[in-house]
């Protein structure tokens, strides 16, 4: 006579998985990650850009050119500036110009008038000249600004090497850009007819720049 087993099969039960305690952060943690928090936060505020704007009164923006063998000085009256620059982190920067061409002056009137007609800057169809820099970098000097001047409806890429220090006058923050760059004349167009030869006046162009500017008070 046979016995059967009758009813579901018996389960073995197998080993119970093992339960791992998830650790806290402790404090070594906590203070670990909020100085990794601060230090980003400091970066940030040291990469913000400060704004600044032309204090015209104390400002420069002059050029020289030689003509028949002499030098010849001029500057321009008008032309209004902005700068955002960290000096730690320059490429966050850029510097805007626009010259009043109108503004021109040479102190000689008869000159001032040829400068500003048809063959020279013709300022009844370009009344201005603009800069915007694309790029400020650090040299071993100072500061480059790379960027486009548009003059006489030519655009072209230029450098504008400076140097800028800040200081505090009268509970006010300001800052002092100082610097030159030589402009080719030609190469924007300045120069028509009698006017393109260099025998006569110079291709090159020194423009001077010393420039006062106040920071935002934000």
């Amino acid at each position: 006579m046979s016995n059967s087993i009758e009813g579901d099969a018996l389960s073995v039960p197998g080993p119970r998985p093992r339960q791992v305690a998830l650790a806290s952060p402790g404090p070594r943690t906590a203070v670990a990650a909020g100085a990794a928090l601060a230090a980003g936060a400091a970066l940030a505020a040291n990469a913000a850009p400060t704004h600044y704007t032309l204090d015209a009164a104390h400002s420069t923006l002059s050029f020289q050119f030689v003509q028949a063998d002499a030098k010849n000085d001029g500057k321009f009256v008008k032309f209004p500036v902005s700068l955002d620059l960290a000096a730690d982190n320059p490429a966050t920067g850029k510097l805007d110009v626009t010259v009043d061409l109108n503004s021109v002056n040479t102190g000689d009137k008869e000159r001032d008038d040829t400068l500003r007609g048809p063959d020279l800057f013709d300022v009844a169809k370009f009344p201005q000249a603009h800069f915007v820099s694309t790029q400020i970098s650090r040299t071993a000097t100072g500061y480059d600004a790379t960027g486009k001047l548009t003059l006489r409806g030519v655009t072209r890429d230029v450098h504008i090497p400076f140097t800028f220090r800040t200081a505090d006058e009268q509970g006010k923050p300001v800052g002092y850009l100082t610097g030159k760059t030589v402009i080719k004349r030609l190469d924007f167009g300045v120069g028509q007819g009698d006017w393109k030869s260099t025998e006569w006046v110079g291709a090159d162009v020194t423009v001077s720049y010393s420039i006062r500017l106040i920071a935002d008070a934000g």
